[in-house]
């Protein structure tokens, strides 16, 4: 399974299924990270976390902890 951290800078990547429960499922969900979307991914902080990507035409900055739940395939 790769996820959303295991990504590399400048990859376009789609999401196939979101782990987690409840709050914190329904948070990442707000933010515009839903199944079948596309995520560019734009940096990565010199210790890997925040995450930075650009989802739906906005920039976001996702932890370490939320990237790791976000399933995704090239």
């Amino acid at each position: 399974m790769n996820t959303l951290r295991q990504a590399k800078v400048g990859q376009t990547v789609k999401v196939v299924r979101i782990h987690g429960e409840g709050a914190v499922k329904r948070r990442i969900m707000d933010m515009g990270i839903t199944k079948g979307v596309e995520v560019y991914i734009r940096k990565v902080a010199p210790l890997g976390d925040p995450v930075e990507v650009t989802v739906r035409g906005y920039e976001l900055s996702i932890r370490k902890a939320d990237a790791e739940m976000i399933e995704i395939s090239d």
